[in-house]
């Protein structure tokens, strides 16, 4: 969430939003002794029918997003900020969440007819002070929701946002992306943690559940993907304009499949893509790499009239060659 120029902008513990409906659902697990699940927040409709008991909310039967806190409690780190989480419509590119203080992931599934067993953590980008909610977020998530693969958008820590309007890239190239950034890289390895224990609830194999991450949200994913504990690693990682930004992590054998995608002209992340592919390739891994002659950084959904518009359609082609776009059952 980088303002290159003024053509192309990149651009709980939170109360329940209004409307939204919440409860604690108390389960025999490590990871959540007592999770808060709430109602996404969007206005009701006919379509998105009242909740009687929070049971339903688990129900992977429920057509309207399920939103789930990724820690029990205050998360880890961030038990002294004071910082009030902010919404902001209408931007450039749609919704922007400042100031995210309670991690959480939004569930979106699709009916079990339709299921593949597949599910793709979404982690939007925004420089660690913003997320790209819409462009990054929802939006690919329905697309995927559409065509039969759980998606989980997640809402990761963001530090405190101190000055206006987008962030430019050259205050980005002043910050320090590792420290700022350890909070959502915490809250994006929880999340897989949390996917995989509600997987049976949200009709997805634990075995076939990855990330996909945008700029930031790809050094998310990337801290999920480079784990030493192998079997903690995501199934798949999909590092969109992303990489880690700041020291090269190290790479660990034997990688799950990974899908990198970036534009010739990015400002921000063509560089660090490029080391990054030259390190995942250093450790013995191939990588899907996909590099668009223009698009700029950030172009999402956003449609440009570039082949970059595709990135998304070539994703899903190269998980459909993992088979991973139809049911093994």
């Amino acid at each position: 969430l980088v303002s290159a120029s003024p053509r192309h902008p990149r651009g709980l513990r939170r109360p329940a939003a209004p409307g939204s409906l919440c409860g604690v659902v108390r389960r025999r697990h490590s990871l959540s002794p007592a999770l808060v699940v709430c109602q996404d927040h969007a206005p009701m409709s006919p379509t998105r029918p009242s909740l009687t008991a929070v049971a339903l909310l688990l129900s992977p039967a429920l057509a309207s997003a399920q939103v789930v806190q990724l820690w029990p409690g205050v998360a880890p780190g961030s038990e002294h900020w004071t910082q009030q989480e902010q919404t902001l419509e209408h931007t450039p590119i749609g919704t922007v969440i400042l100031n995210v203080v309670t991690p959480t992931v939004t569930a979106y599934l699709p009916p079990r007819a339709k299921a593949t067993g597949t599910g793709v953590i979404v982690a939007p980008g925004g420089a660690f002070v913003a997320l790209a909610i819409d462009l990054e977020g929802r939006s690919v998530a329905r697309w995927l929701q559409a065509r039969g693969i759980a998606a989980f958008v997640l809402k990761y820590r963001t530090v405190e946002k101190r000055q206006s309007g987008i962030p430019t890239l050259d205050v980005v190239a002043q910050m320090d992306l590792d420290t700022a950034g350890r909070y959502g890289m915490a809250d994006g390895i929880q999340a897989l943690k949390v996917v995989r224990a509600h997987a049976a609830a949200w009709g997805v194999d634990p075995d076939r559940i990855g990330v996909l991450g945008f700029s930031a949200g790809g050094m998310v994913a990337s801290a999920a993907l480079l784990q030493a504990d192998s079997s903690a690693r995501p199934s798949f990682a999909a590092l969109i304009y992303g990489a880690p930004f700041g020291v090269m992590p190290a790479i660990p054998p034997h990688l799950p499949p990974v899908f990198l995608a970036w534009a010739q002209d990015d400002p921000v992340a063509r560089e660090p893509e490029r080391r990054l592919l030259a390190a995942l390739e250093a450790a013995g891994a191939s990588p899907e790499v996909h590099i668009f002659r223009s698009g700029g950084h950030g172009f999402g959904l956003r449609h440009q009239d570039t082949t970059s518009d595709h990135w998304l359609e070539e994703f899903y082609n190269w998980l459909q060659a993992q088979r991973l776009t139809r049911s093994h059952g």
